[in-house]
């Protein structure tokens, strides 16, 4: 939450969103003061601040620098005088931020230990996030060009960018087979490959964003993707440790958190969505 409120303040004082397509957001639609909207994002980051320092009082202070580095990460994908998002590490930060820290730090937070079982399964977890970040940048490329934010999607392209974000799924799927070495079970998580099916191949056949500004909306590969991260459920285990392909499912909302809100996708000559 504090990551969203925080990135629609900082795209809207950048006017980095006076060119955009999808719904309005609150400080580039108008719909918002500035002001509000970041008080917003630092009243979520507090909340959250104060949850993770319970969870350091439970567990350890070693869990204090993670908190204090994911907030940091947070503000500054948008935020301060050199955003990273602008310079085309979004996926990086989303990677070990939405994948890694979500799922190894919950083991570690519950079991009080890191497993290789949690650093396979959260780099699955971590890719499915990066797909949100990537098919909602690919959106986004004629508009990121414009107001100057160089995210992967513009640095490589229209066709790099739809295949960084195939890649990106079946990299997720890739985890899941391996975390089979530790719980064969883990495999189930494969049935996801039917979900991610559509938004692929969407996405594969040159889908394109189209501009809407008022009406909130879903496209299908971002719908999809959501999908599939039903598929990444954490399960308890005896001892406390998680038994899971995916370990968290922390990264579900990354299309909304990191990226721009995601919008129709139309296909040359028909809609689909």
């Amino acid at each position: 939450i504090g990551v969203n409120y925080a990135n629609d303040y900082s795209d809207g004082v950048r006017g980095t969103d006076d060119h955009r397509v999808g719904p309005a957001r609150l400080v580039g639609g108008g719909l918002a003061s500035p002001r509000s909207v970041k008080f917003a994002a630092f009243a979520a980051f507090g909340t959250a601040l104060v949850a993770g320092g319970v969870l350091a009082l439970l567990v350890g202070p070693e869990l204090l620098p993670v908190g204090a580095a994911a907030v940091l990460a947070a503000w500054f994908y948008t935020g301060g005088p050199r955003p990273y998002g602008y310079l085309g590490l979004g996926e990086v930060f989303v990677f070990v931020f939405f994948g890694l820290v979500a799922t190894v730090g919950t083991t570690y937070v519950i079991a009080e230990r890191l497993t290789a079982l949690s650093i396979v399964a959260g780099c699955g977890v971590g890719s499915l996030a990066c797909a949100l970040l990537a098919v909602n940048n690919l959106r986004d490329i004629p508009t990121d060009r414009i107001s100057g934010k160089r995210t992967l999607a513009v640095r490589f392209g229209d066709a790099g960018a739809r295949l960084f974000y195939t890649l990106l799924v079946l990299g997720s799927f890739a985890a899941v087979a391996a975390c089979a070495a530790w719980r064969p079970w883990a495999l189930i998580g494969l049935a996801g490959l039917v979900a991610a099916v559509a938004p692929v191949r969407i996405v594969r056949r040159g889908a394109t964003g189209r501009r809407r500004t008022r009406r909130p909306g879903a496209c299908p590969p971002a719908r999809g993707g959501r999908r599939v991260q039903r598929t990444w459920r954490p399960a308890p285990e005896r001892g406390g440790a998680w038994r899971c392909a995916g370990g968290s499912c922390a990264a579900g909302g990354v299309g909304h958190a990191f990226g721009s809100h995601p919008t129709r996708i139309t296909s040359p000559g028909a809609e689909t969505g």
